[in-house]
């Protein structure tokens, strides 16, 4: 029915990213814009009416949304914090329990049971905890507030299109970002990609294991996940290592890796492949091989620290051994973060926000100011670098 619902409505295509509505301004102003767009692009009228009856600004998710603190957490804290024997213990369960769903998800679009189950672990606690916000009121704030209208616009109209489906009720709660579900989609990656998993002709992320999973599982396939081949390994690095081509700016093959003396902790690492070093916490931290398949998983979730420990649970749930923590360097402060970001920006670096969150632009302008000061440069900024700057 829903295939059949797409095909027939051509207007139901999805759409651009680009603003549509003018954000900010009256509330009641800018859901009478969202109606007069819903009906430029083509979308049902009494579910546009109906979508929009009664929709309230949420301040709760405004709150969420200016506060993101929790990603300022270096790989160790935030790792150990996510990941411990019952959970590790209850996806290898899951593992087992829905053992034919993860059969489909491997076959079908080659995605591994474990990153399925650590992202599913991650985002709901395997479906317990999906969120309490009202996803419509969610998106519909965050697409007034002019912080990121491009990003959320787009999903309130694929919204809009999931409830002419019957698949968004007005009271369909999430988080507060507007992700839905089990494995926590936005409307538009279910409108693009979600899959009838248990065959009702329904795609129902909140009920249905077998449409969450196999969702998340289709939505990894069509961003480029390349089938049988891993994401991340924990690896060994020689003393004397030449630490500047560490990173994911840098991409070498396995096989010249292993020349340089790069060795792996859980079994031989696989030939064939390219892969980036990965420090989390830099030269004295854990350290990983990253292939293109980990980049695949940003496609889920932006946040560095976020991807790197769902990437390290999946490969802890199909058997690797803890990593090796190290020692490393403290994590600067959050005023002391801000004041390098300051000034990496001011030597022209684009470090994104100055949000005190060690994210992929401030690790490249870490690791080539350390180059440049001759420091140790495995990108984890320290004191010393702070101070020499």
């Amino acid at each position: 029915m829903r295939a059949l619902f797409l095909s027939l409505v051509p207007a139901l295509a999805v759409a651009s990213t680009a603003v549509a509505v003018p954000c900010g301004g009256d509330f009641g102003a800018f859901l009478d814009a969202i109606a007069a767009e819903a009906a430029a692009q083509g979308l049902p009228p009494e579910a546009t009416a109906s979508f929009l009856a009664g929709a309230v600004q949420d301040p709760k998710v405004l709150k969420a949304d200016r506060a993101q603190g929790v990603f300022r957490k270096p790989f160790l804290e935030f790792s150990q914090s996510l990941i411990s024997k019952n959970r590790l213990d209850k996806a290898r369960a899951k593992s087992t329990e829905l053992d034919a769903i993860f059969r489909r998800a491997e076959v079908d679009y080659g995605i591994s049971r474990g990153i399925l189950l650590a992202f599913w672990a991650f985002e709901t606690d395997f479906g317990v905890v999906q969120g309490d916000f009202n996803t419509r009121n969610a998106l519909l704030t965050l697409s007034h507030d002019c912080r990121r209208p491009e990003l959320f616009q787009p999903q309130v109209f694929a919204a809009i299109r999931l409830h002419a489906l019957d698949e968004f009720p007005l009271d369909t709660t999430g988080a507060w970002a507007g992700e839905i579900g089990m494995v926590q989609m936005l409307p538009k990656d279910i409108l693009e990609k979600g899959v009838d998993g248990d065959g009702d002709g329904l795609v129902l992320l909140k009920t249905s294991p077998a449409d969450a999973l196999l969702s998340g599982a289709n939505m990894l396939q069509l961003h480029g996940w390349r089938a049988g081949e891993p994401w991340l390994a924990e690896i060994a690095l020689p003393d004397g290592f030449d630490w500047s081509l560490t990173g994911l700016g840098t991409e070498r093959p396995v096989a010249e890796w292993e020349a340089l003396g790069v060795t792996g902790l859980n079994g031989a690492l696989p030939a064939g492949l390219s892969a980036s070093i990965l420090l989390p916490q830099g030269r004295k931290g854990p350290a990983f091989l990253a292939f293109p398949n980990y980049r695949v998983l940003f496609e889920w979730n932006k946040s560095f620290v976020y991807v790197t420990t769902a990437a390290y649970f999946a490969t802890r749930i199909e058997g690797a051994a803890p990593y090796r923590a190290g020692n490393p360097d403290p994590q600067l402060s959050l005023d002391e973060m801000k004041t390098l970001q300051e000034k990496l920006r001011a030597r022209g670096y684009d470090v994104g926000l100055t949000d005190g969150i060690l994210g992929a632009g401030t690790r490249d302008a870490v690791q080539k100011e350390q180059i440049r000061l001759g420091l140790p440069a495995d990108g984890w900024p320290t004191a010393d670098l702070l101070y020499l700057l």
